[in-house]
């Protein structure tokens, strides 16, 4: 089980028929009154808590105190889906595969808002690694304000080898790296896309790069060199959308 907290990821939840064990509300919260209501018709037990508890059960020893907005719901964990369940989501769709592929995201803020954006940009679903990553946590749930609720997400061991059996697939690998060969503003994103995303530090690693079909840039003019992650992944992902839509 994990811990769901705030009032959109809730109610994302609520809405996409997540599996809710129980909901934890603030007594007399009139901002999450419909909120409740709507748990109760769809038969979730509602406890009614103050909001100090509620903030205390989100929070970790050691952590700066959480603020629940005044609502917790404890859920089956995430369910990871696999790399066919991507592909298929595209075709289901009539669509070329769109897919993010995560190369050692460890931050959970990071994953979190790459979800959102890949959510909202209408991307297939998002390729993490089981290891030496971020996985999908009650904060990236958090920070993905639901968007989880939506996102095909496929737990890998090697992203190398899911690169490859992309490839198979026909997909087209872009990389993104400050070093990268063109800007995303003068490549052409056309047909089936992966978009790989570097670790916070270290960028892509090696042996994902070379495996790589394309490798680009955002191009920069200010005196800082580099973006966060997730703010690279959204520019970028924004971009490959805007072409897609011009050539509709």
């Amino acid at each position: 089980m994990s811990l769901i907290y705030g009032v959109n990821p809730v109610t994302e939840a609520v809405a996409s028929g997540k599996t809710i064990n129980k909901i934890y509300a603030q007594k007399g919260n009139k901002e999450i009154y419909e909120l409740i209501q709507k748990a109760k018709k769809n038969h979730i037990v509602v406890v009614e808590a103050d909001k100090s508890k509620l903030d205390r059960m989100i929070t970790e020893d050691g952590e700066k105190l959480k603020n629940s907005q005044g609502i917790v719901a404890s859920v089956t964990e995430y369910n990871y889906f696999t790399i066919d369940d991507i592909l298929k989501e595209a075709s289901d769709r009539k669509e070329s595969p769109f897919i993010i592929i995560l190369d050692k995201i460890e931050d959970p803020h990071n994953l979190g808002a790459i979800v959102r954006s890949a959510e909202c940009l209408g991307a297939h679903g998002i390729i993490i690694q089981k290891r030496n990553a971020s996985q999908v946590t009650d904060t990236v749930e958090k920070v993905a304000a639901g968007a989880c609720n939506y996102m095909k997400i496929a737990r890998v061991t090697n992203i190398t080898e899911s690169i490859k059996y992309l490839k198979e697939k026909g997909l087209w690998i872009y990389g993104l790296d400050m070093e990268g060969a063109s800007n995303i503003y003068d490549t052409d994103f056309s047909g089936p896309i992966g978009l790989v995303v570097g670790n916070e530090g270290d960028g892509i690693s090696n042996l994902v790069l070379k495996n790589c079909d394309f490798v680009v840039k955002i191009p920069m003019t200010g005196q800082i060199e580099s973006l966060n992650a997730s703010v690279s992944a959204a520019i970028s992902m924004y971009e490959i959308v805007r072409q897609k839509n011009l050539k509709k």
